[in-house]
């Protein structure tokens, strides 16, 4: 058939709900009956391509952007000083680190994504709400990360066209955007729509150029500024405005914000080690991580401090700072500054949102979900429909409501990693994670002891999450659950989970060993189809070997 004929009967097709389905895979897991494709199958070795090095890169991928520049100064608005905006961020990133690490080192294990993995602590069918859950905040982190974009590219186009700065508005001051931000809003979405179709294996080389981008641009920015300030001014001559016991309170909420805003990465963190080469490589994370967050919140810092020194007041964006830098030095500046930003917010909004989201929406409709399409219709859904300028232009309690869909997230990594580490001992039956009926079924596919654990450890924090919606309503003491909320929802959700399976266990989940899944290269080379391998059930036990 020509090329010419071939292209009306494909979009023909796609016109009805069957033309949008996707092939089914010969190496899927699911029986007869159920639907899996290779984006959610354990990862072949043809795409465990990634390092040590590449977790570093995707590290300071993930970390530096505009939000983690900023983290210092959301502390010392609090009335804190910089020692202890700095004791928080360095003592929160590290602590977060630890469940990170272990969650990490789960994904690069048993080579599956987060919502195939939650199968063997939450129950096949009560995994889909942790998966709810993060893709909600998926989308939403996605769109604020779109709109925080748009200051930069702004700097790129002004640099090159300099009456970009003055360009007229012709939207109406309801809409919550202007002409300009729009034109830069519209520039970067289309820049970073391609380059979030690059499937996750071989983004090795996108961490790479943000490493190299960023890292300059930080250091040069942070040289100069100092220089031309004669030192890095006055800001650790500050004392804290706030003494006793609100101090203290306000030192706990720093500590549980620096831990807190992360628990989406740490969650869905196994999406992106099941790509590792070597498991034991993702440990490696447990020391970048807390490095390179404490080391961009302390050069923010800096960086702020000498800005009032130049320019009379403490500019806290680094957008703001580039915004200054005129003639054609200065505008050559900030262009590369500005690319070095984009190529930043475009990073952390693949790594922390874009994946993640996609891989969510795979489990959920694998007949007609993969990455790629997950990723299309997240960034559409984020990036448009949503409106990211209505959201961040909206009464503060929608993204309060949104804060604290953060309470879910920290029970669900405490569930995670000790039912991997204290439960099953690491001893998961891969195959069968992709068997609705299999041995990861427990009660009509509900582990009721995860059920149990959410329930006692969300609860007492529901109140909070209505006082969100609407101030009026008084909450009384339970307030100050909210200044350390990440770390009595984790420590509690695991210690009754794992007490619970222990006391009451689900002998028909336990293995004597990691029995692994193999990946679509490898049932090519065995010459055999994924249901003859089956799981430990049907007699096959893989023993656990390191790349």
């Amino acid at each position: 058939m020509a090329v010419s004929e071939m292209a009306p009967a494909s979009i023909s097709r796609k016109t009805t709900p069957s033309g949008w389905v996707l092939p089914k895979q010969p190496s899927s897991y699911a029986p007869a009956g159920t639907w899996t494709n290779i984006d959610l199958d354990p990862t072949p070795l043809v795409r465990r391509t990634w390092t040590s090095l590449t977790i570093l890169g995707y590290w300071v991928s993930d970390i530096i952007s505009i939000q983690s520049w900023e983290t210092g100064s959301t502390i010392l608005v609090l009335g804190l000083s910089w020692r202890e905006a700095i004791f928080a961020i360095v003592f929160g990133s590290s602590v977060m680190a630890v469940p990170m690490t272990l969650n990490g080192y789960t994904g690069a294990k048993c080579r599956v994504p987060f919502p195939v993995l939650a199968r063997a602590s939450f129950g096949y069918h009560f995994a889909k709400f942790p998966v709810i859950i993060r893709l909600v905040t998926c989308l939403f982190w996605h769109a604020i990360t779109n709109f925080l974009a748009i200051a930069p590219a702004t700097q790129v186009i002004r640099s090159i066209w300099p009456s970009y700065r003055n360009l007229p508005n012709h939207i109406p001051e309801s809409v919550g955007i202007t002409t300009q931000q729009m034109i830069s809003y519209l520039v970067i979405w289309c820049v970073q729509f391609p380059i979030m179709l690059i499937p996750p294996h071989k983004m090795r080389w996108l961490f790479v150029v943000k490493v190299f981008a960023t890292t300059a641009t930080i250091l040069g920015t942070v040289i100069w500024i100092t220089v031309k300030a004669g030192g890095s001014g006055d800001i650790w001559d500050q004392q804290p405005t706030v003494s006793g016991a609100q101090k203290s309170w306000l030192i706990m909420s720093a500590l549980n914000s620096c831990t807190a805003s992360w628990s989406t990465v740490g969650v869905n963190i196994p999406d992106f080690t099941r790509y590792m080469a070597n498991p034991r490589s993702s440990l490696t994370q447990g020391l970048w991580f807390p490095l390179v967050c404490s080391w961009v919140a302390i050069i923010g810092i800096v960086v702020t401090s000498a800005s009032a020194v130049l320019y009379g007041e403490y500019l806290w964006n680094p957008i703001s700072i580039i915004d200054k830098w005129e003639g054609p030095g200065g505008r050559a500046a900030a262009f590369f500054a500005g690319v070095s930003w984009c190529i930043a917010q475009i990073c952390v909004n693949i790594s922390a949102t874009v994946i993640s989201g996609a891989n969510d929406m795979a489990s959920l409709f694998p007949k007609y979900i993969n990455i790629r399409r997950g990723a299309i219709i997240l960034t559409i859904l984020g990036g448009w429909v949503m409106m990211p300028w209505k959201i961040l232009n909206s009464a503060g309690s929608l993204l309060t409501f949104m804060s604290s869909l953060g309470i879910f997230l920290a029970p669900v990594m405490g569930i995670q990693v000790g039912d991997f580490f204290l439960v099953k001992r690491g001893h998961i039956d891969v195959p069968a994670l992709y068997e609705p009926h299999g041995r990861y079924r427990f009660t009509y596919g509900v582990n009721w002891r995860a059920l149990v654990a959410l329930l006692v450890s969300v609860t007492p924090q529901l109140p909070r999450m209505i006082n969100a919606v609407n101030p009026e309503i008084p909450i009384g003491g339970i307030k100050y659950l909210t200044n350390f909320n990440w770390y009595f929802g984790i420590a509690l959700c695991m210690a009754i989970h794992v007490g619970l399976s222990l006391l009451f266990p689900a002998h028909e989940t336990l293995c004597s060993e990691l029995i692994e899944g193999l990946g679509a290269d490898e049932v090519s080379a065995g010459g055999s189809s994924v249901n003859e391998i089956g799981s430990e059930e049907k007699g096959v036990k893989m023993s656990v070997k390191e790349a």
